[in-house]
């Protein structure tokens, strides 16, 4: 069974950066794909970023393109959020995420089947 940990979510001043960190376990494959997702009350879930590790490609949000980065450890089995230049509307939890071997670096939530609990980010203007 796959788990993900989420972690590394804080309070910053506008501009600021944080880095999230999704700690991965129990895969068979080596490569798979993990997606961050964020969600504020009222409003639905959405994809920010995603990879698949192995050189499978990326895909980012609008929104966050040239500000967040995705990247993966694979010795690590670790997954990281790095979060430039924040912005107020970033605020939300943000989710970790992951889908197994054959995957593609997709927003959509329901192509993921393992979820983390969530870590707050909240951006102070």
């Amino acid at each position: 069974e796959v788990h993900v940990v989420e972690s590394g979510g804080g309070s910053v001043q506008a501009g600021g950066s944080l880095r999230l960190s999704c700690t991965t376990s129990g895969y068979t494959s080596r490569s798979y794909c993990i997606g961050w997702f964020r969600q504020v009350p009222g409003k639905e879930r959405e994809g920010v970023a995603a990879i698949r590790t192995g050189g499978g490609g990326t895909y980012y949000l609008d929104s966050v393109k040239g500000r967040f980065t995705i990247s993966a450890d694979s010795v690590e089995n670790t997954l990281y959020l790095q979060m430039n230049s924040l912005k107020p509307e970033d605020t939300a939890m943000y989710y970790c995420a992951s889908a197994v071997f054959p995957c593609i670096p997709t927003p959509m939530a329901r192509a993921y089947s393992s979820w983390g609990q969530g870590t707050q980010v909240t951006v102070s203007s």
